[in-house]
């Protein structure tokens, strides 16, 4: 049974529901230790003292914040903790908005959350229901870890979910990015766009897509302590020249349409059976020149990639001949 990392009440007007909060979502990125090259030396990080070179117990570390002109206030552990208002465990919902209307960018974490009794069952299931028929989220602040906490407590099927949300301070301005606002797409170019979306729109399936980088993570670690050959993969495409954009937004479209496969699309055959190169991306050269076993592919450009797996091609079937 999952263990609930807090524990707490859920308020809203006079009505209480003891709850537990629990991790919706969870990492799975590959990590490593870390070695010296050429060795089997693990990296160690200790915490040390600058001055005199020592290495400092944990327990004699206190924070400190500089306040200018390279002073410090240093503080306390036991300090913080008399200040903050750790020992609250109440997630107090203050208000209630439209759910639409928070903006995706103030969405931080997703936690579940559950009556800690069967007792609180009624009251739980009588709040989710209700924001789920008026489309609302509870706004409310908790505390955990030390931490004060901006939430949005939200119906998602038979559970409440606790959004964690940014500050509104915390969200950086845009103001500051160099945007082509002057920029007015028009004409065709907008059309075409704008069709390319439609024929790429679909469903939202979640399970559709899976961490890739990290399977080729795995495959690596594993192909590395079998000894077999490390393939790489093929380099990402290069930008489009505006000058061919008309023409990549029709290809796109006639592609996302059912033209041609959207990855791994094969050539036009020449008249001796063999494939157009021409007709191929970057991405499908790469992977020709990968089962060709041509060298220095991940370093070639889409010219050198044709020229390359052409010449390879061209000895390939030479051998079949004189065999």
């Amino acid at each position: 049974m999952a263990r609930a990392i807090w524990t707490g009440s859920i308020s809203f007007g006079l009505v209480s529901i003891p709850v537990g909060l629990f991790s919706a979502t969870e990492d799975h990125t590959i990590h490593f230790h870390q070695f010296e090259r050429g060795t089997s030396d693990r990296i160690r990080y200790q915490r040390v003292n600058e001055r005199t070179g020592k290495e400092v117990e944990y327990s004699d570390i206190v924070k400190g914040r500089e306040v200018g002109g390279g002073d410090y206030v240093l503080v306390e552990p036991d300090e913080l903790a008399d200040i903050a208002p750790g020992r609250s465990r109440t997630i107090d919902i203050t208000t209630f908005v439209d759910l639409d209307e928070i903006d995706p960018i103030f969405f931080q974490k997703t936690y579940w959350l559950a009556p800690t009794d069967d007792q609180y069952a009624r009251p739980y299931a009588l709040l989710r229901q209700a924001m789920t028929r008026t489309n609302r989220a509870g706004i409310a602040t908790f505390v955990m870890r030390g931490k004060e906490y901006l939430t949005a407590l939200r119906a998602d099927g038979e559970v409440l979910a606790l959004e964690t949300l940014f500050f509104a301070d915390e969200i950086r301005d845009r103001s500051s990015l160099d945007l082509p606002g002057a920029t007015k797409p028009k004409g065709k170019e907008l059309d075409m766009a704008t069709g390319l979306i439609e024929a790429m729109s679909g469903e939202w399936k979640p399970k559709d897509f899976r961490d890739t980088y990290t399977e080729r993570v795995e495959k690596l670690i594993e192909d590395k302590r079998k000894g077999r050959e490390v393939v790489s993969e093929a380099e990402p495409p290069e930008p489009t020249a505006m000058t061919d954009l008309i023409a990549a937004l029709e290809r796109s479209v006639a592609d996302a349409r059912g033209g041609k496969k959207k990855s791994g699309k094969s050539a036009k055959a020449s008249s001796d059976g063999a494939p157009d190169l021409s007709e191929l991306s970057k991405a499908d050269l790469t992977a020709m020149a990968r089962e060709l076993d041509v060298k220095g592919r991940s370093s070639m450009s889409r010219a050198q990639l044709e020229k390359a797996v052409a010449a390879a091609s061209g000895e390939g079937q030479q051998r079949k001949k004189a065999s």
